[in-house]
């Protein structure tokens, strides 16, 4: 009992000395911070984590709850204690049209805080949050730079409609539209303009159905759920303010911060990993954690695991920004379940790690980074890299989704990007559903962008997954801060076999480069003419590009765009229209490419030096930097064939390989062609299989060799062999897969002939024994009888008590005096 009680205090002191009342942090202007949530487990707990963090963080002012709910709700309600609160009556379902729209309790909650709420007469600046926020430290509105006017807030690139139709149509002042969102900080008579127009506008962008569209308002599912962010900017440009946009305040965990930059606030609102541990609020819906004692979040990896993880600095500190982020809230799970009056948990070593001096210094609050000290560090960056990358900088960018087809062919790419000197940083775009994320076991197989599956389109229902590719490079673009001057898209079934620079082929802005595809004959038909307004500047390209950052930013929400609509247009899937064999509209996203591109008017400086699909005859003298093994290829009766492992797991069953192409060794060298054919097929699928072995290594797979230690027992030795053979059998996928080279021979060799066995030298010592007992007992025997011929018939009887052993009939006795005339 006492060592309870001794915890309790612990508790209450640790809470206490994080409330945000340090005399040192006392505001000269009042402050007061809201956030709004709905009567839900889904927001409690982010409830809880957020309001541990305001008062580890010792954010100056009070802070207010807006919980929007029901009165159904709230007779079932048992949150309403986890944090000051102001009762909001619930837009959830709209009083008057009847639509479900919870986002729009938002800014419905805000305003009916300024006109109910005594706080909102004793305030001078509001910072205005989300639920899903951890803070690191305070958020001081004038020392981020507001100004009467003059709000600051976090940037949010993805809302188009401020540069579009979309802002023209819903305000007065379009020049005025800011694409914020996040964090708002801001003074109180600006929130009293601003309030109602962001509530009137969120409404009226709603209800604008007619301009939904991805293209229009970034919203990659066309649902119009941002609704309340576009509310939120055309209602400050109605009221004529302007925003301080600071880029460095929020960061999503997951991301990596730029040199020098102390991120004060951890928006997960997206899934993100470190390692193999991964965390999506979305998994925790209907999570009732808070009220469960004793429960938390799975654990992450501890920091030491952290530091052997990543030996970039930077990306280490962005691994670190996501495992704070989950210990923080689970640190405030711990005291909740403490205030709750749940038993002391126990004794664990992550339970330990939180209540640690470690985590302790670690998790205090931070500083917002001066300017000044940004501009410094960004200078010094500039100075380093200047002689030593005279090039501009490289981002590689590749697709793929959460099956383990594509898991085999990203080792392949993440293996060749290492080996061939490609520049730059390279990240995988991963669509996964959040169901499929749940039971994903890739997540290090390479740096990953988290993006939301569009497989199955949201408003239409047809499954296209190859649409994923270019909503993910959207998603990319909308999401992270990159400062990579040219991108490098390439195909997850690729080989690198060298750097592909924007400098060696000529690319620039306004001029991309890119591979042929030959068969897009959609590009001199009427296909073009009814889906771009510039068919004379369709090329026909694909595969690999090359492009300036700024051209893709302008040009990808439009392939998105070209490829849902080449997509629909299934009048024209015949394949004399499209090239597609299959008439099927797969390829739509190859001419959503072309035609987007045409567009723009981006004109491609078209490389047949880049890409060779293995199979092909290459041209002689030229030094190809990808394969590209979409399509079979053959080797004498050797073959590959990407398509036949499709539900093939190659990555998580150790040891897997594909068969092994012939040795170049053995190649005919008649034609020189398809020899120089042969061995570059060759040189891919060894990769391929490199790349596996490697990936299998790093996994700690066993030795295979060790599989096969020789037995002393030749019985031993057949059951190792008959179970090697079951092993063996069982992992045969489709009798193609190689799982290792189990030798069924000892590893240890040995002479041939008798002495090689174990039972030689058995039956051997045998013999000896034998013999050797048999002696014994003829020298018992001797010494008896030349006894009995001195002692006479008292030692016959004697002997006689032998007779059992050396028994004889007069016949041999016979016998052996005939042997002995002999």
């Amino acid at each position: 009992m006492a060592r309870f009680l001794a915890f309790t205090m612990l508790l209450t002191f640790l809470g206490s000395s994080i409330s945000g009342q340090n005399p040192g942090l006392e505001a000269p202007y009042r402050i007061h911070t809201l956030f709004s949530v709905e009567c839900q487990n889904y927001f409690d707990w982010q409830t809880v984590g957020f309001m541990h963090s305001f008062r580890k963080a010792r954010q100056p002012g009070p802070v207010t709850r807006l919980l929007s709910c029901t009165e159904e709700e709230k007779m079932n309600y048992k949150g309403m204690h986890l944090a000051p609160t102001l009762e909001v009556p619930s837009m959830s379902k709209h009083p008057k049209t009847g639509e479900w729209y919870p986002a729009i309790n938002k800014p419905a909650g805000v305003v009916h805080w300024l006109k109910h709420s005594k706080d909102a007469q004793n305030v001078d600046w509001v910072v205005i949050l989300d639920a899903d926020m951890i803070l690191r430290g305070p958020i001081i509105p004038w020392e981020l730079g507001a100004e009467r006017d003059r709000p600051v807030a976090a940037y949010y690139g993805y809302l188009i409609g401020c540069d579009n139709i979309l802002a023209k149509l819903h305000t007065k002042n379009p020049e005025l539209c800011d694409k914020v969102g996040g964090l708002l900080a801001m003074h109180i008579d600006d929130l009293r303009a601003l309030a109602p127009l962001w509530l009137s506008k969120t409404e009226e962008v709603r209800e604008d159905r007619a301009h939904w569209a991805t293209n229009i308002t970034g919203d990659i599912y066309g649902s119009g759920w941002i609704s309340e962010m576009y509310g939120y900017s055309f209602g400050a440009a109605e009221a004529g303010l302007r925003h301080k946009i600071n880029d460095n305040l929020m960061i999503y965990p997951g991301y990596t911060p730029l040199p020098g930059v102390e991120p004060i606030l951890l928006h997960y609102g997206l899934s993100f990993s470190v390692g193999n541990w991964s965390f999506s609020k979305l998994q925790h819906h209907e999570d009732g954690i808070v009220y469960d004692c004793g429960r938390l979040f799975p654990e992450p990896p501890y920091p030491r695991e952290v530091k052997a993880m990543e030996p970039d600095p930077n990306k280490r500190r962005g691994l670190f920004l996501s495992i704070e982020c989950i210990n923080t809230m689970n640190e405030g799970l711990l005291l909740q379940h403490a205030r709750h009056g749940c038993p002391k948990p126990k004794w664990s070593k992550y339970l330990s790690f939180l209540k640690s001096k470690t985590f302790a210094e670690l998790t205090q609050p931070k500083l917002l980074t001066p300017p000044r000290v940004q501009i410094e560090v960004a200078e010094e960056q500039k100075e380093i890299n200047e002689p030593t990358k005279p090039y501009p900088k490289i981002h590689t960018l590749f697709s793929t989704e959460c099956i383990p087809y594509f898991d085999w062919q990203t080792v392949g790419l993440m293996h060749s990007f290492h080996l061939s000197g490609q520049p730059g940083n390279i990240t995988r775009l991963l669509s996964c559903t959040d169901e499929d994320l749940k039971h994903y076991k890739g997540h290090d197989l390479a740096p990953t962008h988290y993006v939301p599956s569009m497989s199955l389109h949201p408003l239409t229902g047809d499954w296209y997954p190859a649409i994923n590719k270019p909503a993910a490079v959207v998603h990319w673009l909308n999401h992270v801060n990159t400062d990579a001057e040219y991108i490098v898209i390439l195909d997850a079934d690729m080989i690198l076999r060298g750097p592909i620079t924007p400098w060696e082929f000529n690319a620039a802005r306004g001029r991309p480069v890119s591979t042929p595809y030959e068969y897009l004959i959609g590009c001199d038909n009427e296909l073009a003419q009814l889906h771009t307004h510039h068919p004379d500047a369709c090329d026909k390209v694909g595969g690999v590009i090359i492009m300036h950052i700024d051209d893709l930013r302008e040009f990808a929400l439009l392939w998105l765009l070209k490829t849902e609509e080449v997509r629909a247009d299934r009048a024209h899937y015949a394949t004399n229209i499209t090239g597609d064999i299959y008439e099927s509209g797969w390829i739509s996203e190859m001419y959503g490419y072309a035609f987007g591109a045409a567009e723009l008017q981006l004109r491609h400086l078209i490389s047949s030096e880049i890409l060779i699909y293995p199979g092909y005859v290459p041209q002689p003298g030229v030094k190809y930097r990808v394969f590209h093994y979409g399509l079979e290829f053959k080797v004498g009766n050797w073959s590959f064939d990407k398509a036949k492992w499709r539900d093939v797991d190659m990555v998580n069953r150790c040891w897997a390989t594909f068969p092994d192409p012939p040795d170049p060794s053995t190649l005919e060298q008649t034609d020189e062609d398809s020899h120089q054919r042969d061995l570059l097929s060759i040189e891919c699928a060894r990769t391929l299989n490199e790349a596996l072995r490697l990936h299998h290594k790093r996994r700690n797979c066993l030795d295979p060799t060790a599989l096969s230690d020789p037995k002393p027992d030749m019985r031993n030795d057949v059951t190792s062999s008959r179970k090697f053979g079951r092993f063996a059998e069982n992992n045969n996928i489709k009798g193609n897969l190689v799982l290792g080279n189990h030798s069924r021979e000892s590893s240890l060799k040995v002479p041939d002939g008798l002495f090689s066995t174990l039972r030689f030298w058995i039956i051997l010592l045998w013999v000896f024994s034998g013999i050797g007992f048999t002696l014994v007992m003829l020298v018992v025997f001797s010494s008896f009888r030349s006894r009995g011929t001195s002692k006479g018939k008292s030692n016959k009887n004697r002997r006689r008590s032998y007779t059992g052993f050396l028994k004889t009939t007069d016949r041999d006795r016979q016998t052996r005096k005939s042997d002995v005339s002999l």
